[in-house]
């Protein structure tokens, strides 16, 4: 970067940072920010998110250092190569381009940095979690994942060698991107993939449905695990509820590339009992439990500084309030897929307990550890009634 630009990349800096008010997710905020900012270039902008988001990355590190000193030792981290560190930090000189690793033990021994600093209540975090490695993941942008539908794996693979994208291939129909990748752009495989983090994919293989069996996905959002549902077992009769129609909305619109059209659809709030079900009985029900989202929280690093113990109460609450209303739905015998995207203890193996104490006998529970592949970290269980 060049010195003369430096006064003008921090002035834009501060401004998304002072007008960003942490009432929606920070890409979305970006997104309107820069909308609303056109006279900021491509490059502009292209720093602007860079520079956010890895001052985001340091999470609750560096609370004692000045805003511009902590964004310093964010790109520090963060990037390879970085003049701007350099520059706002002169003691990061000719440290930058060491490994991930040494710059960690740099901080460490220059700036009293403790990993374990990045991550709110990281003494809560699951036993069955490599801390370490989960935390050192935040410093590293995640990838991107995409399924590819059913009987499309080979044209889409053609497609994108053909427009020079690269991309790993983990299975056939599963590949990896690094982030910021258009695929919207290559419209020859439109509607013929799901952009969908692959520890979320691999929690469908504790599905298990069966031809004709009735299956509820009790907080379906968008249809991130319906679908994978349905092209496992294409003959499942298949409710869906979220408590946002228009989160709904956007299911049928990805539905219909998808394929499905066989499925019923209900605006529930699973706080409540559900009348309106009635005395209605399924042979599975997933929950995607609302959660804290520390699994993701490498994509969304502003909630490294967003979160604490009253917040992380609010979630276990919420999701055994919910698991009580959505259990007495499912048949004895009948498996319930308990997911979240968390990494807490509390979330997880502590309301699986509590789903044992209410009868329903664990089968397997796992976490999907995306911190080993530039990716989220999930958990899933699989109880029977």
């Amino acid at each position: 970067m060049n010195e003369k630009r430096l006064p003008q990349r921090l002035k834009t800096f501060d401004a998304i940072m002072s007008a960003f008010d942490r009432k929606e997710p920070f890409a979305r905020f970006l997104g309107q920010y820069f909308k609303e900012n056109k006279q900021m270039g491509s490059s502009d902008r292209r720093v602007a998110s860079r520079l956010t988001y890895n001052f985001f990355r340091s999470g609750n590190a560096f609370q004692e250092f000045p805003v511009h000193q902590r964004l310093a030792l964010g790109e520090f981290l963060c990037e390879e190569d970085s003049n701007f560190a350099n520059l706002l930090f002169p003691e990061l000189e000719g440290q930058v381009n060491e490994s991930l690793e040494n710059k960690i033990k740099f901080c460490e021994e220059h700036f009293d940095f403790n990993l374990e600093s990045l991550f709110p209540l990281s003494d809560s975090v699951s036993d069955q979690i490599d801390k370490e490695a989960f935390f050192r993941s935040h410093f590293i942008q995640p990838d991107l994942f995409i399924r590819i539908h059913p009987g499309k794996e080979a044209n889409v693979k053609v497609v994108l060698k053909n427009a020079k994208i690269s991309f790993q291939e983990l299975e056939e129909n599963v590949l990896a991107f690094a982030n910021g990748t258009k695929l919207d752009q290559v419209k020859e495989i439109q509607g013929k993939y799901e952009v969908q983090d692959y520890s979320s994919q691999l929690t469908s293989q504790l599905f298990k449905a069966e031809e004709g069996e009735s299956w509820w996905d009790a907080c379906a959002g968008s249809g991130g695990k319906s679908i994978p549902l349905m092209h496992q077992q294409p003959k499942v009769r298949l409710m869906v509820s979220d408590i946002r129609n228009s989160i709904l909305r956007n299911l049928d619109e990805r539905f219909t590339k998808a394929g499905i059209s066989q499925y019923r659809r209900k605006v529930l709030d699973l706080t409540k009992e559900n009348s309106i079900l009635k005395e209605e009985f399924f042979d599975g029900i997933i929950l995607d439990a609302p959660c804290s989202g520390s699994g993701t929280w490498g994509r969304t690093p502003e909630m490294l500084t967003n979160f604490d113990q009253d917040k992380l109460d609010h979630y276990s609450s919420l999701q055994k309030e919910i698991l009580d209303n959505v259990i007495h739905h499912l048949k004895p015998g009948k498996p319930l897929i308990y997911i979240t995207c968390s990494v807490y203890t509390q979330e997880n193996e502590q309301v699986v307990q509590y789903l044992e104490e209410k009868g329903l006998k664990l089968e397997k529970m796992e976490y999907f550890k995306g911190y080993e592949r530039k990716g989220d970290t999930l958990f899933a269980a699989r109880l029977i009634k």
